[in-house]
């Protein structure tokens, strides 16, 4: 009987094919990871569909192939070289495991934001948001991160062996299959950005970033054309025109605070009863405002200055030294207001130094010039803002007219204004805690209110009231916090006019109406003409026109509301969302596929030059 012939062993693994492998597998099980962890968070219905896993990883694969190819190109240089061998080993395994440590810490931001970082989310992430990251150092948490790396290190170094022929082949089939397939399926897939490959996506926003801000001012001139006919109900509020002339103006923005929360536009509790009372008694409500970017500095230049912002820009394309505009404030003060601002947060989150400093403001203060015992990360407590405030007030010549702007922090994640105080709403859950934390930032409303009564000023003061965004708690799926999404509960805000004298009681105005027209009904109401190169108008007089929205921190996504239709687009991959507001106010079911015109029409309209 003849000796069987042995079996000859697979010829061993270079090394870049090692780290090839390794990486591979850590990035399979970072992308399964997200999946599970989403599952048991409950949002990820969206990934039901045979085409989730070429979706979920194709791009992770360009990655692979890009470090990949460039490991095996220079390392097929070196080959005849020991020492150069080994610095391109170590510089390589030095690449994987930088680009292997970020995928991986990527895994809970993207469970949590459904995007990993952009280049816009990680400007913000500085010491400011310190309060908001520490809820979000969990166990389950930092074990994806570990099993990951983890993952990657051990196969590359538990590889020693080419995979044989047929192995290979199946690898290889299945990774073409992939690579084709997933861009294909892209516009099949709900996958709320968490397709996204974490390294690439970055890069990606940054050149964005860099590109578009080469724009900005041509954009921002240009805004969204307007090509829709005006639609939906209006109220005629012509006769309010210089209804507040000569008065003064408090202008206060409302931070992270949703119509949808607040008393006067339906929501059953009452978080902010101080402001309640005011409105009712001489207020003008708009029953549909949008903030036309939801993010705070942003939005606040695109109040400050009548005009949209452009996506993937950042603040600092936005300075005046940039990006000249006919600020609010610099109009008033041209006709002898004194002019404020004070803010309860720091100057330095999301660059807001950029959009304030050299507007008109006589006056800037914020958390580091404010004097108060309780401080967090992001501000300071709201009654140190309001008696910072009064005292500027107190300081100025007899006779003096005022333009002050307060902008609290009560709202803010992670709902804990520093000092405290009661939590009316309870403290359970993120809603509770949000609803109770905007009930003490009311207070602090009460008193900067009652200040200006016992100093007689109240009476003769335009009180202009709006958030400058919304804020979510999953009412759609992976809709956390503001950014993300330009759903009904990240941009559709309160905004209000209060007018002593002028109006008795509550006065409620249908039309739709953008925050970049608040700046110039403000003016309309005092009865000064508004700058040309303003892009809202006053909503006194106007139609109902169509209100565009777009948000850039996670998936691009432009918006319209045009009449009772709500219509969002994401251009990339081509998906878009029609909802009839007066059936379907939630947006929970698209209607697209039923009014293709409209959709259409939308599409174009949000698509023009």
């Amino acid at each position: 009987m003849s000796a069987q012939a042995p079996v000859s062993a697979q010829p061993p693994a270079p090394a870049w094919l090692r780290r090839a492998l390794g990486f591979l597998c850590a990035l399979l099980l970072a992308k399964l990871l997200l999946v599970l962890l989403r599952v048991a968070d409950g949002g990820a219905r969206g990934l039901a569909s045979p085409w989730t896993p070429a979706v979920m990883i194709y791009r992770d694969l360009w990655l692979l192939l890009s470090l990949a190819g460039l490991d095996a190109a220079a390392s097929w240089l070196v080959r005849a070289r020991a020492g150069a061998a080994r610095v391109v080993s170590l510089a390589m395994g030095a690449l994987y495991l930088g680009a292997l440590g970020y995928c991986a810490f990527n895994v809970p931001v993207a469970r949590t934001m459904s995007t990993p970082l952009t280049a816009l989310i990680l400007g913000a992430a500085g010491g400011a948001l310190s309060d908001s990251i520490k809820v979000y150092v969990t166990f389950g948490n930092i074990a994806s991160i570990v099993a990951v790396i983890a993952c990657g290190v051990i196969v590359a170094w538990r590889v020693r062996r080419r995979p044989s022929r047929r192995a290979a082949t199946i690898l290889a089939t299945l990774l073409v299959a992939a690579l084709l397939l997933g861009p294909l399926g892209l516009g099949r897939v709900e996958s709320l950005g968490l397709h996204r490959n974490a390294l690439l996506t970055l890069l990606r926003t940054a050149l964005a970033q860099r590109d578009d801000a080469r724009s900005a001012d041509a954009s921002a001139r240009r805004a969204w054309r307007e090509r829709l006919p005006a639609a939906g109900a209006r109220r005629d509020l012509s006769h309010l025109r210089g209804a507040a002339r000569g008065r003064d103006v408090l202008w206060i923005v409302l931070e992270s605070t949703g119509a949808r929360y607040l008393a006067p536009y339906g929501a059953r509790h009452d978080p902010t009863p101080n402001l309640t009372r005011l409105v009712r008694r001489s207020g003008l409500l708009f029953e549909s405002a949008y903030a036309t970017y939801p993010e705070s500095i942003k939005g606040l230049w695109s109040v400050l200055c009548a005009r949209a912002p452009t996506p993937n820009t950042s603040a600092a394309e936005y300075a005046a030294s940039k990006l000249s505009c006919k600020a609010l404030p610099a109009v008033l003060r041209a006709r002898g207001y004194r002019t404020a601002l004070f803010h309860s947060g720091r100057f330095v989150y999301l660059g807001m130094r950029h959009i304030v400093d050299a507007r008109g403001f006589d006056v800037l203060r914020d958390a580091g010039d404010i004097k108060s015992a309780h401080a967090s990360s992001f501000g300071v407590d709201e009654r140190s803002t309001v008696k910072a405030l009064l005292g500027w007030l107190d300081g100025l010549p007899r006779g003096a007219r005022f333009f002050a702007m307060y902008m609290p922090i009560a709202g803010h994640h992670p709902y804990s204004i520093p000092g405290g105080g009661p939590s009316p709403f309870g403290s359970a859950t993120d809603t509770q805690r949000y609803l109770s934390d905007l009930f003490r930032g009311d207070l602090a409303l009460g008193e900067l209110l009652s200040g200006l009564a016992a100093r007689g000023r109240l009476a003769r003061t335009l009180v202009v009231v709006h958030g400058d965004h919304g804020q979510a708690f999953f009412q759609h799926e992976g809709n956390f916090a503001h950014t993300l999404f330009i759903y009904e509960e990240n941009v559709r805000v309160p905004l209000y006019f209060i007018v002593p004298g002028a109006l008795t009681g509550l006065t409620r105005a249908p039309q739709l109406a953008s925050l970049t027209d608040v700046a110039p009904t403000t003016l309309a109401l005092l009865g000064l003409a508004a700058p040309t190169d303003w892009r809202g108008r006053s909503l006194l007089g106007a139609d109902s026109r169509a209100v565009r929205f777009y948000t850039d921190h996670g998936v691009l996504q432009l918006g319209l509301r045009h009449g009772r239709y709500k219509y969002i687009l994401e251009p990339r991959s081509g998906r878009q969302r029609l909802f009839d507001l007066d059936n379907d106010p939630a947006e929970k079911k698209d209607v697209a596929t039923q009014r293709p015109r409209r959709a259409a029409r939308y599409r174009g309209s949000l698509s023009a030059p």
